[in-house]
């Protein structure tokens, strides 16, 4: 299993596509990024499923 996957999503704050590559190896996580089209931050939430697949959740950050 790779470590690492990429996954594509919509950025909440212009709605542009983005890819972000998540670590698979911890069953939660959340941390701040900022989107790679207009730099606004975000909040992304990992949750790895059993089957080794990530879902992933993004939203405004402080707005």
């Amino acid at each position: 299993m790779n470590p690492l996957e990429v996954v594509e999503l919509m950025c909440p704050w212009c709605s542009e596509p983005i890819s972000l590559t998540v670590d698979v190896t911890e069953p939660e996580q959340e941390y701040s990024e900022d989107c790679t089209v207009c730099c606004s931050p975000m909040t992304v939430r990992i949750r790895v499923m059993a089957e080794g697949e990530p879902q992933v959740s993004v939203e405004r950050e402080g707005g």
